[in-house]
């Protein structure tokens, strides 16, 4: 296991997170994964065991059993604080009032020591904005985030969902108030879904920010399980939980570049499109879940997987994004302005 650092904070975090979305299973949750504590307990083990220090968890995972059960386990498992870095979000809605959702100075106060309390921690190491809120001015929500940040109750900031301008543009006002800055971006990012290389990943090598890959099997339509013959796999969530979308058929073209590379590596379909995740440029930590041992391990065999040139040429050629405007005008324009 590599250990890459957090931004440009002297943090390292391993290159893959356990993410927490499969513990519980209580309401919308129930079809991304239903497990019981000992189990939560037992791939949180196995995962640090297996040089994982970075665990991914939400306050609307569950709707908080998440977060409940991550700090049972850490607590059971007798983990010291410090060996452990843990991650959690905040936005989507927490309960039936006007103010329990978004990303206001109140509702970000509110759901931290909420999390904190279900997590039974003093601290939270890095806390995500969970999507955009409209109707909340980005400096309040920045000026709620350096709130908690100064209180000690978090570490570092990060944020989840957003287009590359409005990264820019929360990062700036921070930086002029002298404020803390995100140092992390959650996204989509699968060999099935390239764009956030449009914009997001540029911007986040540019600025020194983590990019956090969530669903890097396009919730699970990468396993192995999909192909043009069996659109329904029986044993997915894809199967009553479609998400993310996703181009169906160019996928099935790439899954049939990836069978093949699989197959001469003796490695799964799933172990190769997460190793193609994890080598790309500005990935951090990719994040993986499972709803068992047996998949935990599988996923995380994919950091030793050696692929060839010619296997990364191949898996890029099928999985390449259609151009667009501007970059294919940027591009063009680039003829000719390199000294020679």
């Amino acid at each position: 296991m590599k250990y890459n650092e957090l931004g440009k904070t002297g943090v390292l975090v391993s290159e893959l997170c356990l993410g927490a979305m499969t513990f519980g299973g209580k309401g919308y949750w129930q079809a991304i994964g239903q497990l019981p504590q000992e189990e939560v307990n037992s791939i949180i083990k196995t995962s640090i065991e297996s040089g994982i220090n970075f665990i991914d968890t939400a306050n609307a995972y569950s709707e908080g059993l998440s977060e409940t059960m991550l700090g049972v386990a850490l607590k059971s498992l007798n983990i010291p604080r410090q060996e452990i870095f843990i991650a959690t979000k905040l936005r989507i809605r927490m309960g039936i009032g006007a103010n329990q959702v978004g990303l206001s100075r109140l509702h970000i106060a509110d759901s931290v020591n909420d999390s904190l309390q279900r997590l039974n921690l003093s601290h939270i190491d890095l806390l995500y904005i969970h999507g955009v809120d409209p109707i909340t001015p980005i400096e309040e929500t920045m000026r709620g985030l350096e709130d908690v940040v100064r209180s000690g109750k978090v570490r570092y900031i990060g944020i989840s969902n957003h287009p590359a301008w409005m990264v820019m543009k929360a990062n700036s006002y921070a930086e002029k108030m002298g404020w803390t800055k995100f140092v992390a971006s959650q996204n989509f990012y699968s060999i099935g879904g390239r764009d956030i290389e449009r914009e997001i990943i540029p911007m986040a090598l540019s600025e020194n920010i983590s990019i956090m890959p969530w669903s890097p099997l396009a919730g699970g339509f990468l396993s192995g399980k999909f192909t043009r013959d069996k659109e329904i796999a029986g044993n997915s969530r894809r199967d009553t939980f479609d998400f993310p979308p996703i181009n169906k058929q160019k996928a099935f073209d790439i899954i049939d570049v990836i069978a093949v590379i699989a197959k001469e590596h003796n490695v799964s379909v799933a172990t190769v499109a997460l190793n193609w995740v994890i080598k790309q440029a500005g990935v951090t930590s990719t994040i993986i879940g499972a709803k068992n041992i047996n998949q935990l391990k599988e996923n995380i065999a994919a950091v030793d997987l050696q692929l060839t040139s010619d296997d990364m040429q191949k898996l890029n050629e099928v999985s390449a994004l259609a151009p667009e405007y501007p970059g294919w005008m940027v591009n063009r324009q680039l003829q000719g302005r390199w000294p020679a």
